[in-house]
């Protein structure tokens, strides 16, 4: 039966994930129900498990501090589509609508195919990566005009800015491109938009070299390594030599077969990449998209301007994992 606080949200899955948190149980299986349901409620991951690590707060304490990062109120129609996911219909999903229009056109899915990443042109509309840009270097502090300022935000020798929740990140998530695109990549329309944080890679000077991340993988590589999607939006203009995403095209065809050639004892996560890693440019308002089976990573700005970006994915209500994490 419900608690009374768990009418406040009305998610019963809430109450089970946060009795498995707070009392710091393993997740048992229930790594993609908890990713749907933090998407679903507009919260990050990292930030949520902090918050529970931390507060240890009670479950009113705990959708108190949820509502408070969905504006006071989690509307009844997420609710319901939230629940639906988190049932036995969200196993089933939502299939591919056949009249939907395509932001991908057939050359974009045959180079996907191919190289295993593809650019999203003016995702999002050049005001809204404009708006993204402002908020960051508000947050930051910075000034685009005075280089100086670049270098002193709250984040520290890192390139990753701990900004989730501003309506303009907002706005680029629900920004029916970009969850158009994920769609078609996924063949499902049971979307949901992870709370991903942005990113401000300066130009490197003196006394402040670039902390990467350097190429790598976000997924277990146990195999077969399943289908999955990350995506990368930039919010100013990044040219090749400035900062830009770097990934191994095509890699996703071959990485099973690369694995299998590896010696015994070599850690694959140690391979070094760097001479096949390519650098993706793109202008404002484009969404990078790749497959997580790709070495990628971010690369040291030579150029003369910051790189801006937002980091997001978007995954259907389930989608595979292997809990196995080699």
């Amino acid at each position: 039966m419900q608690t009374e606080e768990m009418r406040r949200i009305g998610v019963p899955y809430l109450e089970e994930f946060w009795s498995r948190k707070t009392a710091n149980l393993p997740d048992g299986g229930h790594w993609v129900a908890d990713n749907t349901l933090l998407c679903g409620l507009r919260v990050g991951l990292r930030e949520t498990l902090d918050y529970l690590l931390h507060a240890r707060p009670s479950l009113a304490e705990f959708e108190t501090w949820i509502l408070e990062r969905n504006g006071g109120a989690v509307e009844p129609a997420r609710t319901d589509r939230l629940n639906r996911a988190l049932s036995e219909t969200g196993i089933a999903g939502e299939p591919a609508d056949a009249f939907a229009e395509p932001v991908l056109s057939a050359d974009d899915l045959a180079f996907w195919d191919e190289n295993g990443y593809v650019v999203v042109h003016d995702a999002v509309p050049a005001e809204n990566a404009q708006a993204a840009a402002r908020a960051i270097c508000e947050f930051m502090e910075a000034d685009p005009a005075r280089p100086e300022t670049w270098y002193r935000g709250p984040q520290g020798h890192s390139i990753w800015i701990p900004l989730l929740h501003h309506p303009a990140l907002w706005a680029n998530r629900d920004a029916p491109r970009v969850r158009r695109a994920f769609a078609q990549l996924w063949g499902r329309e049971d979307i949901w938009m992870n709370v991903d944080q942005a990113g401000f890679n300066p130009p490197e000077r003196p006394g402040w070299f670039f902390p990467g991340p350097y190429v790598h993988w976000d997924v277990s590589l146990a195999r077969p390594v399943p289908f999955g999607v990350q995506g990368i939006l930039y919010l100013a203009d990044t040219a090749a030599d400035q900062g830009a995403f770097v990934c191994v095209p095509g890699f996703h065809r071959r990485i099973e077969s690369w694995l299998d050639c590896l010696p015994d004892g070599i850690d694959p996560r140690k391979a070094d990449f760097s001479a096949e890693a390519v650098p993706i440019a793109g202008r404002a308002g484009d969404l990078v998209i790749w497959h997580h089976a790709l070495p990628h990573g971010s690369s040291p700005n030579r150029g003369a301007l910051p790189r801006i970006v937002q980091y997001m994915i978007g995954r259907p209500s389930w989608w595979g994992y292997r809990e196995e994490w080699l």
